[in-house]
C-alpha cells in the first residue's frame, strides 16, 4: 500500500514541488549519464584508433570505416547503452519509489535500489524494448499502447518483487481494464503533448525540468486514478 499521499489529487505544485525536492537526486543521476557517456566515448575512440593501427589499411579510417571497425564500434557501445538505460530508468522509479515509501529519495536510495538487483532491471527494459519495438514495427498504435503502460510497469518493477512477465501482464491489465485506465490513458497523452511543446518551446532546456515534473505528476495520478494501489 502506497502512502496517503500518493493518491491525493495530483497537481502541477505538487509535481513542481516533488521535483524540487529531488532535485540533487535527479541532478546525481543526469551527471552519472553524462560521466557514462563521457567514458563511452573516450573507449570507443581508443577502440577505433587501435583497430585502426592494427589492422592498417583493411580497417579504413576514422572518416570511412571498414565493417570490422564498425563492428567495434557497435560492440564497444553495447555495455554503455546498457548502463546507460539503466541509469535512465531511475528518471522514472524515482517518483514512483517516492509515492510508494512517501520518502524523498536520496541518491544513495535511488542508485542502491538499482544496484541491488541489477539483473532484474536489465531484462525487465529488455523485455519491454522489444515489446515496444515490435508494436511500432508492426502497426506504431501496438507500440504506443506498450509505451503507456511503462509508468505503471516501473514501479511495479522497482517497487514489488512480482516475476517480470507478471509485472508486464499486471501492468497491462492495471491500465486497460481497470475502471478509470482508459482516463489515465489519456491524461497521459496530455501530458507528453504539453512536455514535449514546452520542451521544444525551451530549446530543450525546459525538458530537464518538465520531463521529470510530469514523471512525479503520472506516477501521482496513476495511483489517484486507482491504476496503482
Amino acid at each position: 500500500m502506497a502512502t496517503p499521499v500518493a493518491y491525493e489529487q495530483p497537481t502541477v505544485n505538487k509535481a513542481w514541488r516533488a521535483f524540487l525536492d529531488h532535485l540533487p537526486t535527479l541532478a546525481v543521476i543526469l551527471l552519472c549519464q553524462l560521466g557514462i557517456f563521457f567514458v563511452a566515448l573516450v573507449v570507443l575512440v581508443a577502440l577505433l584508433l587501435t583497430a585502426n593501427v592494427l589492422l592498417g589499411t583493411a580497417a579504413g579510417s576514422l572518416d570511412q570505416p571498414s565493417p570490422i571497425m564498425e563492428l567495434i564500434a557497435n560492440v564497444g557501445q553495447l555495455p554503455f547503452v546498457i548502463i546507460l538505460n539503466l541509469v535512465g530508468v531511475l528518471f522514472m522509479a524515482v517518483p514512483a519509489m517516492h509515492y510508494e515509501s512517501g520518502l524523498t529519495i536520496t541518491p544513495s536510495m535511488a542508485l542502491g535500489a538499482l544496484s541491488r538487483r541489477p539483473m532484474r532491471f536489465l531484462l525487465a527494459g529488455l523485455l519491454f524494448a522489444v515489446a515496444s519495438t515490435v508494436g511500432f514495427v508492426l502497426c506504431f498504435l501496438p507500440g504506443v499502447a506498450v509505451a503507456l503502460v511503462m509508468p505503471v510497469y516501473v514501479n511495479r518493477i522497482f517497487n514489488t518483487n512480482e516475476p517480470i512477465l507478471d509485472a508486464f501482464k499486471g501492468s497491462f491489465h492495471a491500465v486497460y481494464q481497470s475502471e478509470r485506465g482508459f482516463t489515465f490513458v489519456w491524461i497521459q497523452l496530455l501530458t507528453v503533448l504539453v512536455t514535449l511543446v514546452l520542451t521544444l518551446c525551451t530549446c530543450f532546456v525546459g525538458g530537464l525540468v518538465v520531463f521529470p515534473m510530469a514523471s512525479f505528476y503520472i506516477q501521482n495520478m496513476a495511483y489517484h486514478q486507482g491504476v496503482l494501489r
